[in-house]
């Protein structure tokens, strides 16, 4: 598999403060990494400089050519404006294209095969004229997901996706991305404070506290005491 990000002792930050320390790992193309740790711990920061949004303040970033041309889809925290947003399903999902568009001042037909594809991919084709404030918090989160995928199908950043879920659409949603990961081959990056349920879901796991506490397989996460401490103690594993 391909490498598509590479940090090498990188720092990430704002004016004279990082937020972010010396972070070296890997994301290879079919990974699914989870990012945990407290509030301040530097995950927004990080998610920031891996789109491209910060630069580093020191070490090296690099990113394949490859994700370069493709970019990569970002699923935000959603705020509560943006979950009474007044417009169709179709609308939001098309929206995501608006990077392939350059120039032109519409929609053209290719956008909307992409936009019809990606809904039929997510099984929201049905709701496509529904208003999209008017759906539920799990179907809002598939069409975001759509929405993301018009404009990348490499590689999706998910920032807290299931902040606000009822338990039941939050399993509904980890089989979704899984499914988007193992069958369609997507890498996943995902910020989550729900680590009980990720560590069984990712193939990575990065816990940071400003300074990476953890990198590696869940697996092994499970054995530190960052770990332990993280995920109530190892009795939640049996």
């Amino acid at each position: 598999m391909s490498v598509l990000i590479t940090c090498s002792h990188v720092d990430f930050g704002y004016e004279n403060h990082d937020a972010v320390i010396d972070l070296s790992m890997e994301v290879a193309e079919g990974d699914y990494l989870c990012i945990v740790g407290a509030n301040g711990s530097g995950k927004s920061t990080l998610v920031k400089g891996l789109l491209g949004l910060l630069k580093p303040t020191g070490g090296t970033l690099t990113v394949a050519e490859e994700l370069r041309r493709t970019g990569i889809g970002y699923l935000p925290q959603q705020t509560a404006a943006q979950k009474d947003f007044p417009a169709t399903v179709c609308e939001v999902v098309l929206s995501g294209t608006l990077s392939r568009r350059g120039n032109r001042p519409f929609y053209g037909a290719a956008d909307k095969k992409l936009a019809q594809a990606n809904m039929e991919r997510l099984g929201i084709l049905p709701l496509k004229g529904h208003c999209y404030r008017e759906l539920s918090g799990g179907q809002q989160q598939r069409v975001l997901i759509a929405r993301a995928l018009c404009a990348t199908s490499r590689m999706l950043i998910l920032d807290e996706p299931t902040t606000g879920l009822d338990p039941s659409a939050i399993q509904d949603f980890y089989r979704l991305v899984r499914r988007l990961n193992r069958e369609e081959h997507i890498t996943i990056l995902m910020v989550s404070h729900d680590v009980t349920n990720i560590v069984g879901q990712a193939n990575k796991i990065l816990h940071l506290q400003q300074r990476v506490l953890f990198y590696g397989t869940p697996g092994d996460y499970r054995k530190t005491a960052a770990g332990r401490r993280y995920l109530g103690g190892e009795d939640g594993w049996n």
